[in-house]
């Protein structure tokens, strides 16, 4: 008896821990750029509805080929608008992050998490319950942002990468002339 409670307990505590790593795994997003790999932690419990969406947009494939259509030196590089910045079907440069996907839009999630270099945010228009696919990435801290926009996560890792991403037109409010992209967007480290 002591021994098939010992074997069940083994069992248990191997089913929680397999679980929890792949829990785990599925809280991250890698992003692979022309100079290698970014890795986002995204924060579940922060925005729960944002933080679906794009796992199950990158679960898709349909960030993949997908422009920084706005990239601004110092401030962040702004990507995600699966409707028009798919750089290998159907891209059209002059509509580039004014669209979304074909899921309707979010309604906020803000919170007290600052907007810091490495934070990854959502993009909307005025109205706060907008964000559907697009996001950006933090160069710098952005603390008028804080509060206004939803935070889904954080860059761990590839920041580096991050950086050498095309900036943009500062007098066209960062709009990039034949834009780097997301290679490849896949759930997991």
């Amino acid at each position: 008896m002591n021994i098939l409670r010992l074997a069940f307990a083994g069992a248990l505590f191997l089913a929680t821990t397999t679980g929890a790593v792949v829990a785990q795994a599925a809280d991250f997003l890698t992003i692979q750029l022309k100079d290698g790999p970014v890795v986002i932690e995204l924060d579940s419990k922060v925005a729960p509805k944002h933080v679906e969406r794009m796992k199950a947009l990158a679960a898709a494939g349909e960030y993949d080929n997908v422009a920084f259509h706005r990239v601004i030196e110092g401030f962040m590089a702004q990507t995600g608008d699966v409707q028009y910045g798919d750089m290998a079907d159907g891209y059209q440069a002059q509509a580039a992050g004014t669209g979304g996907s074909s899921q309707p839009d979010l309604p906020a999630e803000f919170s007290e998490v600052p907007f810091q270099r490495g934070t990854v945010g959502m993009a909307r228009s005025q109205d706060p319950n907008s964000a559907n696919s697009q996001f950006f990435i933090m160069f710098a801290p952005g603390d008028f942002l804080n509060g206004q926009y939803t935070v889904v996560g954080k860059v761990v890792s590839g920041m580096e990468n991050v950086d050498k991403i095309k900036r943009g037109d500062d007098a066209n409010n960062g709009s990039v002339t034949d834009p780097d992209r997301m290679v490849k967007v896949t759930v997991g480290k």
